[in-house]
């Protein structure tokens, strides 16, 4: 495996992600890289630093349609660190042209989304779920906030991320709450200086409604055709 990192994109608002261009197994796929520094602090469900943490990178890479790799914690590290990434990150993958992301911005609030709905449906859908990953489709969304949460306000903050990016699937005229494989980060200030942490980040507080109304335009502008 090569990689081909372009020079990053000059830097405005809180995530300007860098476009990355590797080839493997022959096929040319993509990635977005964002690179945080210091200071942040994360909660994801991906598959490379997932949970609650200090975190100074996040890296969405796309994969083959036909993934099969067993250890995708492993190969988000390599590519990670191929592209220069160093500490902790956080890792998500998608089957999606990752070149067609979403960015939006709402009042400080800042998210940056990428939809592949290929495989999508309803999250109460009937029937027992697989024990088996499901194939990749994905849709990934970053949103970083320029102020500090409670570890409980952060989680409240993925429940609201999530509920914003089912609105904008609706609106998309797509008949689903999302593909098996979606996975979000939020992305907050780690706790210090003058200012108290955030105690909530629900639709209806400040910082939660630019979240929502940031991730909304993203989802949308990623899920939406080109024109």
């Amino acid at each position: 495996m090569s990689a081909v990192i372009p020079p990053p994109r000059p830097a405005t608002g809180l995530v300007p992600v860098q476009p990355l261009d590797r080839l493997e197994g022959g096929e040319r796929l993509h990635g977005l890289l964002w690179r945080a520094g210091a200071g942040w602090r994360m909660i994801s469900s991906a598959v490379l630093g997932g949970g609650i943490g200090e975190r100074a990178w996040v890296l969405n890479a796309q994969v083959s349609h036909g993934y099969r790799r067993t250890d995708p914690e492993r190969h988000l590290a390599q590519l990670a660190r191929d592209a220069g990434a160093r500490g902790p990150g956080v890792g998500l993958m998608t089957a999606a042209d990752v070149r067609a992301y979403g960015h939006a911005h709402d009042a400080g609030a800042e998210a940056v989304a990428t939809a592949g709905l290929g495989v999508r449906g309803w999250a109460a859908a009937p029937g027992q779920g697989a024990a088996a990953a499901p194939p990749p489709g994905t849709v990934n969304i970053l949103v970083a906030l320029p102020v500090a949460l409670t570890d409980a306000a952060l989680v409240n903050a993925v429940a609201t991320a999530t509920e914003a990016k089912v609105q904008a699937l609706l609106d998309a005229g797509f008949d689903c709450s999302g593909t098996p494989t979606d996975a979000v980060c939020v992305a907050a200030r780690a706790p210090g200086g003058a200012e108290d942490a955030q105690a909530f980040a629900g639709p209806r507080s400040l910082w939660g409604a630019r979240l929502a109304r940031a991730v909304h335009r993203a989802v949308l502008a990623a899920a939406l055709p080109p024109g």
